[in-house]
């Protein structure tokens, strides 16, 4: 890492703390510079604006959030149904307890979605891609049933969509949220695989057989 790194770095964590701890509205660039030990002017070389600074956070926490749900759901001896369920009851998890923890994150990225609109549309397609990967792999092993992956993976999105920042919709408890998405997650493989009978909460009905056992 070279020496401009290094402060870029340095700047970043500053502004994050700032942030977090007063929120971005109430952040001025000056208090950032103080941080930093450098003149705003200095401070200007690095990063045009505050906002320069809240996308660029923002994004690194979008990109490690993916990254690793990236690698939960390419875990050995998966299926692409847990996968696909990995992933979206990992993001709702991840994001509400980051939210909670961090309340102000929501005020900042309401204001990079509303002020860089090229943000939100970049993390959409990153998450996406994820998607897709899951549905490819599920197509391929005969899981799943669509002839366009990329279209199925973008109505999935927009089904879930309330559940990627839950405290932006919804005063709702992790609980209930949990609860409400794993009834839309079975609607969802109800239309993957048309020959899945539909059940609730991940564990399908117990058969005739099954039932006759038990007596």
């Amino acid at each position: 890492m070279t020496e401009k790194d290094d402060i870029r770095e340095r700047i970043l964590e500053a502004a994050r703390e700032r942030f977090l701890h007063y929120g971005y509205g109430k952040t001025t660039m000056a208090e950032i510079a103080r941080d930093c030990d450098m003149s705003p002017g200095n401070l200007y070389r690095f990063f045009q604006g505050k906002l320069d600074l809240a996308e660029e956070i923002a994004k690194r926490a979008t990109v490690e959030t993916m990254e690793e749900l990236a690698k939960a759901i390419r875990a050995p001896g998966k299926n692409a149904t847990q996968a696909m369920r990995d992933y979206l009851f990992g993001k709702l998890r991840m994001t509400f307890t980051n939210l909670e923890k961090d309340p102000k994150i929501i005020e900042l990225a309401q204001t990079v979605s509303a002020e860089r609109p090229a943000f939100s549309t970049d993390m959409l397609e990153r998450e996406r891609a994820i998607m897709m990967e899951i549905i490819a792999n599920g197509r391929e092993l005969g899981e799943f049933a669509t002839n366009d992956v990329n279209f199925t993976a973008e109505m999935i999105q927009s089904a879930t969509m309330k559940f990627s920042y839950p405290q932006l919709w919804s005063r709702l408890t992790l609980e209930n949220l949990e609860r409400e998405l794993s009834g839309v997650f079975d609607l969802v493989l109800g239309g993957l695989c048309p020959d899945r009978t539909l059940f609730v909460g991940g564990e399908r009905p117990p058969t005739e057989d099954a039932e006759q056992k038990s007596a």
